[in-house]
């Protein structure tokens, strides 16, 4: 009888044990790297080792019996090592260049595509969506689903002028992060509350505190303990939809994605960015999202035909101006894209949280 795994409260488990024997032997004393092709990468050591890394996308929320398909083909492809990427990549190392292109067959004979290095779009990294998340406005991985479909090629193959990372939010907490392209749910009205249920099922002095605009106050509504929302100062972020679930904010009408452009977290030629909003009010429609896909592709196709090599996104717009960015791009142009708004201060001011 095999020993039951303790959990680990610790975090996350060490590495090392998980590692290659040559990436153990060598950490850290490396020669130099290279890709002989897309989703191949080739590390060489200073000692003289050689491994190669094939990578593979998949569809990150996986059930048991794909995990152990890939798990069988790295047992019998890929001397039994793997590590998945921050994108839900999987990665396989092996030791032997023959081992390269068997492994490579096999994957995709089981519809893993070979990509996502170098110039190309990588998978998209997405929140949990209606599988895991309490709040989702839709479903990230739903709409990544959908999108990685259409961009396919620019996964397998390596012709974008830069690397390219998206990322998808299924609400406007934004934790699918700063991208090159983000989309990201929008609310576009404020949330309408079940005065019924708020004093069961809501701490009331927490929904108030976490509202960033001090937009909700206390009331009593028909002799009951509930909450209201001032209107003016709502921004629709949904932040108290998660302590209180009778604050419904989602909507079928109303409840739209928004695609920004632009993030950036390395500080590899320019500082680090935070994406721009280009295109708003796009329509939710699940299940294949056809209006996010056509934005996105147009962002892409112009991106590809324009910018300079090693130009990232935001780059590219930044050099060309954004009049010209979105005159390449097709995209409409509205006064919801200036940047003037200078209110924050006093409602930041009214909060809790912030003072300045």
């Amino acid at each position: 009888m095999s020993e039951v795994r303790m959990p680990i409260e610790s975090g996350v488990p060490e590495m090392e044990p998980y590692l290659h024997p040559v990436l153990k032997n060598n950490y850290g004393q490396w020669a130099y790297h290279e890709r002989p092709r897309p989703g191949v990468l080739h590390h060489v050591a200073k000692s003289g080792d050689s491994i190669w890394t094939v990578r593979a996308g998949t569809q990150r929320q996986m059930d048991v019996y794909t995990i152990r398909k890939l798990m069988d083909i790295a047992d019998e492809f890929a001397e039994g090592y793997v590590r998945f990427t921050i994108r839900s990549n999987i990665e396989y190392m092996v030791s032997e260049e023959s081992k390269v292109q068997p492994l490579i067959d096999k994957l995709e004979s089981e519809g893993f595509p070979i990509g996502g290095t170098g110039p190309s779009v990588s998978m998209i990294s997405h929140t949990q969506g209606w599988l895991h998340c309490d709040i989702p406005g839709t479903d990230a991985s739903g709409a990544v689903k959908a999108l990685m479909d259409d961009l396919y090629d620019e996964f397998t193959k390596e012709e974008m002028p830069n690397r390219v990372r998206i990322t998808t939010s299924c609400c406007q907490i934004n934790c699918g992060g700063q991208g090159d392209i983000a989309i990201n749910i929008q609310h576009t009205k404020p949330p309408k509350i079940d005065h019924t249920q708020v004093a069961n099922v809501c701490e009331r002095p927490s929904v108030v505190a976490r509202c960033p605009v001090a937009a909700i106050r206390p009331a009593m509504v028909n002799g009951k303990p509930s909450l209201e929302v001032d209107e003016k100062k709502c921004i629709c972020c949904g932040a108290c939809f998660p302590p209180c679930p009778p604050m419904q904010i989602n909507d079928p009408e109303h409840s739209k994605f928004a695609i920004w452009v632009g993030g950036k977290n390395s500080n590899a030629r320019s500082k680090p960015t935070f994406h721009k909003l280009v295109a708003a009010g796009v329509p939710n429609n699940p299940p294949r999202w056809p209006e996010v896909s056509t934005v996105v592709k147009q962002i892409l196709s112009a991106y590809k035909e324009d910018a300079k090599d090693w130009e990232r996104i935001g780059e590219w717009a930044e050099r060309i101006g954004w009049p010209k960015f979105f005159e390449k791009t097709g995209l409409p142009f509205t006064k919801y894209h200036i940047d003037n708004w200078r209110g924050s201060r006093n409602n930041l001011n009214a909060s809790a949280h912030i003072r300045f």
